[in-house]
């Protein structure tokens, strides 16, 4: 199967590179760049990724292309455009001040096979400390900023090209065209890479990583251990087992709605309560990282007790997709390390229980893409991230029963909020979500998944019970009692997002019943906040 290889120096967004070259049905790979892989016939071309370190660092990261230049077509992003011009004559110096946000970047050479059908004059996303000062031999500008004269160049008389932007972000507006001639011009790839390709070869490789063994797999309710289940299913059919763990940190009868949810699909699932076991172990617990660590080893924990009832179980299955990959580290530490994410952090070094995640090298567009193709039903498609900590981290500070119960009041009213809300026939209320300036916005992530209400039109939401108390006046009387704060963000891929302008009737009728029917909050925020540099969840 053809393929681009992707070599990550250690950016947080290299895995939006690939991303992108799925969505033009270009299969790739991510490798590290000290596990460079062999190169096989298959391999059509490289990308260099980008790095939070300078080419100019005693330690800097490296990666032997012998065999590879002016041979395979490569293009340098950013760090990788820095490090062709540094190894290879050019010279790169110390910027007087960091290259950070939007630049207009003008098309010198709209020949070059990297720039065809490119705007003379269009926006890109600057990130970076260095500049190439000077270019290697043989290398000529393509284009350039008002700041950056070597914005973009290539190698004359080889296919080797490289650009101090990030064309992979969403804010370089026109980054998908120099992908897309990259990967279908210059590397000359099909784009036959599709749902239906990943599910065939996910489930040979699902059966000879397990064999004949026993499977366990931890359903959440949520799409990406959905997907997950229904795939492993597929492939190992009764050999799997599914376990909902119930945490004591759900929403709103979740425990009850996700065990009805999944009987007319095939699935063997238990429900296995541990929820005293966890509210016990983070009573007291304050400091986020100590919360994630502790539910993340007392689901390991119980998903251990169970594996020893069930004969010849040998394998635990996650849903864990790319995003819970590089934010909870970058590769081999190269990365700057975001936090703990919910499916790969808090788990103890040694487990009885080998790993299986069939999607982690997935984004959830394209895990959605993938249920799709396996016939799952679009309201389970459709269902928002919910994170492995659940609730635990939507309360700041220690986690009680009194406040899950107010918490999950209130997420409850905003959630059938979102989804009674209605967008069918309103496309302009559909736009108007995202705010003045917005390059996209799409329903549940998936612009084939038509928006009937504010749930399906948005990303992810919820509630979170904020350590703060304030004065209010209900009735005659004097009140001292919670703040919680509303979130609503629009992405696609969890990366990046932003924040939803939700109508304001709604976000009025939200707080007044919220105030009304929840004994034990007075004030209602909305947080306006996008990612970067805020989080999407608050702890």
């Amino acid at each position: 199967m053809e393929k681009i290889l992707i070599i990550d120096f250690g950016s947080q967004v290299t895995q939006l590179i690939g991303r992108r070259l799925r969505e033009l049905n270009v299969y790739c790979e991510i490798h590290p760049f000290n596990k460079f892989p062999e190169i096989d016939p298959d391999v059509k071309g490289v990308v260099l990724s980008g790095s939070p370190c300078s080419v100019r660092d005693e330690n800097a990261p490296q990666v032997n292309l012998e065999g590879i230049k002016g041979k395979l077509p490569i293009l340098g992003i950013c760090y990788g455009a820095q490090y062709l011009a540094h190894k290879f004559g050019g010279s790169v110096n110390a910027s007087l001040a960091r290259e950070y946000g939007r630049a207009i970047l003008e098309v010198t050479s709209p020949d070059s096979p990297l720039l065809l059908g490119v705007s003379p004059k269009s926006q890109v996303w600057m990130s970076h400390g260095d500049t190439i000062a000077s270019l290697p031999d043989g290398a000529e500008v393509i284009a350039s900023t008002a700041d950056v004269v070597n914005a973009a160049y290539s190698i004359k008389g080889e296919p080797t090209y490289a650009v101090q932007f990030h064309p992979e972000v969403f804010h370089t507006t026109e980054g998908m065209r120099m992908l897309s001639n990259f990967a279908l011009g210059i590397c000359g790839c099909a784009g036959d890479w599709t749902p239906d390709s990943f599910i065939e070869t996910a489930v040979k490789e699902i059966r000879e990583k397990v064999g004949d063994d026993k499977v366990i797999l931890g359903l959440s309710g949520g799409v990406d251990s959905t997907v997950a289940g229904v795939l492993l299913n597929r492939a190992i059919g009764h050999n799997l087992t599914c376990i909902f763990v119930n945490n004591g940190l759900l929403r709103k009868n979740e425990f009850e709605d996700v065990l009805e949810s999944y009987k007319d699909m095939g699935l063997n699932v238990i429900g296995a309560d541990a929820s005293a076991d966890f509210l016990r172990e983070l009573s007291g617990v304050t400091e986020p990282e100590k919360k994630r660590k502790i539910i993340g080893r007392l689901f390991v924990e119980t998903f251990d007790r169970y594996a020893r009832k069930i004969e010849n179980a040998r394998w635990l299955a996650q849903g864990t997709i790319y995003p819970d990959v590089i934010e909870s580290a970058g590769i081999n530490g190269t990365a700057s390390k975001i936090k703990s994410h919910h499916n790969v952090g808090g788990l103890p070094e040694e487990m009885n229980l080998g790993i299986v995640e069939p999607l982690r090298s997935l984004f959830k567009d394209e895990v959605r893409r993938v249920g799709r193709a396996l016939g799952i039903r679009d309201e389970l498609i459709g269902r928002h991230p919910f994170p492995g900590p659940s609730l635990g981290i939507r309360i700041l500070g220690d986690v009680t029963e009194e406040k899950l119960a107010v918490l999950r009041e209130a997420d409850d009213i905003f959630i059938r909020g979102l989804r009674n809300y209605s967008l069918d026939g309103n496309r302009a209320a559909i736009e108007a979500l995202a705010g003045p300036g917005a390059s996209f916005v799409r329903s549940a992530s998936d612009p084939t998944m038509k928006a009937h209400n504010l749930y399906d039109a948005i990303w992810q939401a919820g509630v979170i019970l904020l350590p703060v108390k304030s004065v209010g006046v209900m009735g005659d009387e004097r009140t001292y009692e919670s703040t919680v704060a509303l979130r609503a963000v629009i992405s696609t891929d969890g990366m990046t997002a932003d924040w939803v302008h939700l109508p304001y009737d709604f976000l009025a009728d939200v707080s007044n019943e919220i105030i009304n029917k929840v004994r034990g909050v007075n004030r209602v925020c909305y947080d306006v906040s996008s990612k970067p540099p805020a989080t999407i969840e608050w702890e």
